[in-house]
């Protein structure tokens, strides 16, 4: 079930109603009714996946917690990881495993390997089996208590608002707020605005922008063969807004109808391209899973606590699972690869920088400073997001090669910009959507607060009118189409 189609439109309403109404004790059991019947939507047998998960991790945990010996305990977690891990890699990596024996094979003249299976990716595998992993290390860590209500913990792996994109969310964020659920009322009037407004700003930005900037997306990297340094340089950086608009829009949408039924999941996106470093690109994209990437990949490897050598080795490894994470393809660790090697690249010249700066004498508490920072920041991770979006590393290269060898400046002047998909009308409505996008995130930038915050502390006309307009633009402006294949969220596919 989409957040962005008339089934959810039916079904949130339905739901928050029915969770407001019935007994406290009953509200964790509809919720998990509802998240399990908002996953079968898509297909119900891969609703045994997340079964499978969650009995797994919940035994384990409680078989951690009574161990009494470490052995026992690091061989319960090894255990954990291989079910889960397993089954991940089974549904989400064999195929590109054979394929890429077979490729060996055939260089070396061996008979290849047929794969016997068919199989359908399970939407949001890697999201909830990250959850329920880092659950299961928090107990082994002892961060927190192994959940011994099952029904509690299966909301906690499967909530539904999180459930196929994220955010991943920690053991102690959530089960708090589940096990108070039960407890006390906790859906307010200034909670539901707030998550309104957050679900409203999500599908402006889902469906006004990422839509519609996909359509231009899709233009040039279909002929990539053929574009110039213009559109290429414009194709990567749409990309970069329309992936960032429509995992920021699904992730405002999760986290505001979490809001509306008083649930305050973890900040996934905090104006990342206002990042001055790729770095603080890191802090501010995906946070939920940079945050699981660096406390149970990184900080276990030896994170920066060993020589400088280690450490590196350690963010490219790092770098390089979390584009695996991504995708089973050779362009999703490319792309980490290249984050990886920017993050080395910029603590080495670290040094040579501060020394540049102080010969040229530069100032860098004003403005003009931040916002190179800002821009050269944008220009590389633009750069990085040519080989996610590319079907193979061969069209990625050409893509770059076309990007720094085929220079046209007058396609800037003779229209031929609008037969990548959209049209004058169409792109005047983008520019505009992209002002508004700017402004908000500006905003949340100086203020720290998002769009539901920020507009709840306005007087109540302004806060419907904002409301209204939002509204109104993604009726009147929203892409829709039965033959539009970008109405599916991006990480629905990760």
């Amino acid at each position: 079930m989409l957040f962005n189609s008339v089934d959810f439109l039916i079904f949130f309403p339905v739901v928050t109603l029915i969770y407001a109404i019935v007994p406290k004790k009953g509200k964790c059991v509809w919720l998990l009714i509802a998240s399990y019947y908002f996953y079968m939507c898509w297909n119900a047998k891969y609703a045994l996946l997340i079964a499978f998960s969650t009995l797994v991790t919940y035994g384990a945990a409680l078989a951690v917690e009574k161990c009494k010996t470490k052995a026992a305990k690091r061989w319960l977690l090894i255990g954990g990881f291989a079910a889960n891990l397993g089954v991940l890699f089974f549904f989400k990596y064999f195929g590109f495993a054979l394929q890429n024996l077979n490729k060996l094979l055939q260089h070396f003249s061996f008979r290849t390997i047929q794969n016997p299976f068919d199989l359908l990716l399970p939407v949001g595998i890697s999201f909830y089996t990250f959850q329920a992993l880092g659950y299961l290390v928090d107990v082994y860590r002892g961060d927190c208590k192994a959940e011994k209500n099952l029904l509690l913990y299966a909301l906690f792996v499967s909530f539904f608002p999180q459930l196929v994109a994220g955010p991943i969310e920690r053991s102690k964020n959530l089960f708090r707020q589940l096990h108070e659920a039960g407890e006390k009322k906790m859906m307010s009037p200034e909670g539901a605005t707030q998550g309104f407004i957050m679900m409203l700003w999500g599908l402006f930005m889902k469906m006004v922008i990422a839509d519609r900037i996909a359509l231009f997306v899709d233009g040039v990297f279909q002929r990539s063969y053929a574009i110039g340094t213009v559109e290429a340089a414009l194709g990567a950086a749409a990309f970069a807004v329309q992936i960032y608009c429509d995992f920021g829009g699904y992730s405002a949408i999760a986290i505001g109808s979490a809001k509306v039924m008083g649930f305050d999941l973890t900040e996934n996106f905090n104006t990342p391209y206002f990042a001055v470093s790729i770095g603080d690109f890191w802090r501010r994209w995906h946070i939920s899973l940079s945050a699981w990437f660096r406390d149970y990949v990184y900080i276990p490897l030896g994170g920066n606590r060993c020589n400088r050598f280690r450490k590196y080795v350690n963010l490219m490894i790092t770098f390089l699972l979390s584009g695996l994470w991504h995708g089973a393809a050779w362009t999703y660790v490319a792309w980490g690869m290249i984050h990886g090697l920017y993050r080395v690249a910029g603590d080495v010249l670290k040094p040579v920088r501060r020394k540049l700066i102080g010969l040229l004498k530069v100032r860098t508490d004003v403005f003009s400073y931040r916002f190179g920072q800002i821009a050269c920041t944008f220009g590389l991770t633009s750069f990085a997001w040519i080989f996610f979006r590319a079907e193979s590393i061969d069209r990625a290269i050409l893509y770059v090669r076309n990007l720094f060898c085929r220079w046209n400046p007058w396609v800037l002047f003779n229209e031929s910009l609008y037969t990548f998909g959209l049209d004058r009308r169409e792109a005047g409505i983008l520019m505009a959507a992209l002002l508004l996008l700017v402004l908000v995130d500006l905003v949340r930038y100086r203020t720290g607060r998002n769009l539901g915050e920020a507009l709840y502390r306005q007087n109540l006309v302004f806060r419907w009118a904002a409301m209204i307009f939002l509204a109104a633009s993604v009726i009147v402006y929203g892409v829709y189409g039965i033959d539009f294949d970008s109405s599916r969220f991006i990480y629905f596919a990760f």
